[in-house]
């Protein structure tokens, strides 16, 4: 099959002929039907994030089964699937605890002495997030997919893989954001404008969006953001305590819930910044290996909190089916989230419309 290969980091995409193994017990061999592009994928790209090559980048995916090995009875040849990074091992405690996307991942990969899934002129091949998505087909654990019905298209569905459940997921799942509370998402990029959507469907009565690209901006405005601040034109903390204001001292004004969707040192100091007392900010992005970041001590005694979610903290062989219901009624975004759809071969020009920030998602169609 052809797939996107990465041989060094940092590095470039080529496309190049990768073998699949045939399905082993407990795993699903998927036809790619689309693919988005995702900013984890670009970190890996740019060397933020560092890992073994060559690898097969992608994790955003939709696609048909093809065939299944032994033991797997939750789908078959001809369902519809998405994939998600989010593989549940069911044993560890996280899974037990009702926590699957903090999974310890307890046998989910092939052992040392069995063939790897992925091979590249006969050496192995790493799938990233063990889907590799940028690839004609992918081989997978049967934990890593969610069934959904035949109606849904699969350019759009395959956003439901990261984005959408990592943005949604973080208003609903992590922060639980609350009706008529106020809200704002630092980074409005895939990620960011669902958890815009995502505050819209909680209930939010205000939904300030933080960026620095004007066309990204209006892209917030239509998936309902309330209020824009261009944070080009200044301290966005004082642009935001200003607009809320309301009349009482900026400087105690602020926001219930601030979504980071960057990952920055100064954002993710500037998303507990513009949350006001009892507030609580969430940070999404990926950050640099090393990064730290620094907080005023007094503000937790304002219970002021902050705290992280790993892709949306899903669950979701539940989440989603109900992404897609709400989609297809009408009420979930996701056509609007489409920028571009473009072939495997032209990936690395995909990939840097992303850096340009021209697109909010691109996303590879294959025949």
């Amino acid at each position: 099959m052809r797939a996107a290969v990465l041989h060094s980091i940092p590095g470039r995409l080529e496309i190049g002929e990768v073998k699949v193994d045939t399905p082993g017990p407990h795993e699903v061999l998927i036809q790619t039907s689309a693919a988005g592009l995702c900013h984890s994928d670009q970190h890996v790209l740019d060397g933020s994030l560092v890992m073994p090559t060559p690898v097969v980048l992608g994790h955003e995916s939709a696609g048909i089964v093809q065939a299944v090995g032994a033991q797997v009875s939750y789908v078959k040849p001809g369902d519809h699937v998405i994939t998600c990074a989010s593989v549940f091992c069911g044993q560890c405690e996280f899974c037990l605890g009702g926590r699957p996307a903090l999974c310890d991942h307890v046998g989910l990969e092939r052992g040392p002495g069995e063939a790897p899934r992925l091979s590249h002129n006969g050496s192995m091949c790493i799938p990233f997030a063990s889907l590799g998505g940028l690839a004609e087909e992918m081989l997978v654990h049967e934990h890593a997919v969610a069934k959904i019905r035949h109606d849904m298209p699969l350019d759009r569905a395959a956003l439901i893989g990261c984005a959408v459940t990592t943005g949604v997921g973080a208003v609903f799942r992590t922060a639980r954001v609350e009706a008529g509370s106020t809200v704002a998402v630092i980074g409005c990029g895939g990620v960011g404008l669902n958890c815009v959507q995502g505050a819209v469907l909680a209930g939010a009565s205000r939904i300030v969006a933080i960026d620095t690209n004007p066309f990204k901006l209006e892209l917030a405005t239509q998936f309902g953001a309330t209020d824009l601040v261009n944070a080009a034109n200044g301290d966005p903390v004082e642009q935001v305590r200003t607009l809320l204001s309301g009349g009482a001292s900026p400087a105690s004004a602020g926001v219930d819930y601030a979504f980071e969707a960057i990952g920055t040192k100064r954002t993710a100091e500037q998303a507990f910044a513009i949350v006001k007392k009892g507030g609580t900010a969430t940070l999404i992005g990926v950050m640099p290996s090393g990064t730290t970041i620094e907080l005023p001590g007094t503000d937790f005694l304002r219970e002021k909190k902050i705290q992280g979610s790993l892709m949306g903290s899903n669950r979701f062989r539940q989440d989603m089916p109900r992404y897609i219901d709400l989609y297809l009624e009408g009420r979930l975004k996701l056509d609007e989230l489409v920028s571009a759809r473009i072939g495997l071969d032209d990936v690395n020009e995909g990939f840097a419309a992303m850096v340009r920030g021209e697109v909010a998602r691109t996303v590879i169609v294959f025949a």
